[in-house]
């Protein structure tokens, strides 16, 4: 009796023993199988993650631009073009191509006349002055001295702000403070050449008087005899073109 109680007991522990082992392996492989489900979708969040960090390193340019009236303009950046009776001004490094069977415009003459510092010119004072002169405001914001001093006529030569903006605005000329203006005279001219740059200079030493300032060349150097000439020679070699 006490043996087959004895093999009872082993037996049943047997299959004790073997029901814990199976139900463990069975959960081991459920954990797995869970696990492997889970997986694929943790790439795609970190995927659809990365464009926010991205975007939010994205910084987007500013840009600023001011205007300082009292700068001076670049020489070598303002071409004049005079084919009507009222020419327009505009900016350009190079010289300007022109329809076919027009000369095309390739330099210019200017002057400059510059006040001493701490004594600007007063637009009160300017404005009559150029009316005497014949000069004549143009809708662009500059003073033309045409052909004929009524304002008939092509232009021969215009008178600019020396300082940025570069123009005048007609109904404010009572509170308008400059320390200089610029004659420019385009290449070829419009009318007869040399006698369009004798009343250049002419205006331009009145001018000079009126607020005692000095005249200078297109280097911003007083002008002298000898740059005068080199005016001159190069209206002429324009003439012959």
């Amino acid at each position: 009796m006490s043996d087959e109680l004895r093999w009872v007991l082993i037996i049943g522990g047997a299959l004790v023993i073997g029901g814990v082992l199976l139900h463990g392996l069975w959960s081991i492989r459920k954990n797995d199988s869970r696990t492997l489900v889970q997986e694929p979708s943790a790439a795609p969040d970190k995927k659809e993650a990365a464009p926010e960090s991205e975007k939010a390193s994205v910084v987007e340019p500013q840009m600023s631009a001011k205007l300082n009236v009292n700068d001076e303009p670049e020489l070598g950046d303002l071409s004049i073009s005079i084919d009507d009776d009222e020419p327009s001004t505009q900016v350009s490094d190079e010289p300007e191509q022109a329809p076919e069977g027009k000369t095309a415009v390739q330099d210019y003459i200017i002057i400059h006349i510059q006040t001493e510092e701490g004594l600007p010119m007063q637009g009160s004072s300017l404005l009559p002055l150029l009316l005497t002169l014949g000069f004549k405001y143009s809708e662009d914001g500059f003073f033309n001295r045409h052909e004929d001093a009524s304002g008939q006529g092509p232009v021969l030569f215009r008178l600019a702000n020396m300082f940025n903006p570069g123009t005048f605005d007609i109904d404010n000329m009572e509170q308008l403070q400059t320390e200089g203006v610029s004659l420019f005279m385009t290449l070829p001219c419009a009318g007869d050449s040399l006698p369009s740059f004798n009343m250049l200079h002419s205006a331009a030493k009145k001018i000079a008087d009126e607020f005692s300032a000095t005249i200078l060349d297109h280097n911003r150097e007083e002008l002298d005899v000898a740059t005068v000439r080199q005016y001159v020679e190069k209206i002429r070699e324009f003439d012959e073109l």
